[in-house]
């Protein structure tokens, strides 16, 4: 097999040619962030399937389940009617003056 391969010599090295490029600091530091990426999603992944595992697991999931099974629950107060977020605006383009470093600019404006 060696025989096969042309010989490297030190004309093809200064050309361009095949040559070895060394590391870099940015080239390990993105692999020590990946390392450290990867042990994180790992750690993570066996702590959810321990939580899994740990989880109660209904007999007959056949059965289904009606709202009055449920328990309802609810955080604060009730809610008043008419009370809630406001309706939202549409919004739309509009043509507009407005002062920039001393000059005055119009463009179209969302409102």
């Amino acid at each position: 097999m060696a025989a096969l391969r042309p010989a490297i010599g030190a004309i093809d090295c200064m050309r361009g040619g095949r040559h070895m490029v060394g590391s870099s600091r940015r080239a390990f530091l993105g692999f020590a962030t990946s390392a450290l990426a990867a042990a994180a999603i790992g750690a993570t992944g066996v702590r959810l399937i321990e939580v899994a595992e740990a989880l109660p697991i209904d007999p007959d999931p056949r059965r289904s389940t009606t709202s009055s099974d449920l328990i309802k629950t609810q955080w604060g107060p009730p809610p008043r009617p008419g009370w809630g977020p406001p309706p939202r605006r549409r919004r739309h383009r509009r043509w507009v003056c407005w002062w920039h470093r001393g000059r005055r600019r119009c463009g179209w404006r969302w409102v």
